[in-house]
């Protein structure tokens, strides 16, 4: 998967809204609404850093020697 291409964008947006609502509705508190996107925005810059990381190796054309 491309980093910030349209499969990431789709996926990015489906995490940010199960995460907010997840957050926003289950929360109690007073600020409730910052927490929801803290957490959601959260949540969305560890996929894309996950997704960075994980993309990185992937067209490797020298991989480690003796790998197990």
């Amino acid at each position: 998967m491309k980093l910030l291409g349209r499969n990431h964008i789709i996926i990015s947006i489906i995490t940010f809204t199960i995460l907010f609502l997840m957050n926003y509705l289950g929360n109690e508190e007073a600020d409730k609404m910052e927490r929801a996107l803290m957490t959601a925005f959260a949540g969305v810059i560890g996929l894309s850093i996950g997704l960075f990381i994980l993309n990185k190796g992937k067209d490797d054309k020298n991989p480690p020697q003796n790998f197990d």
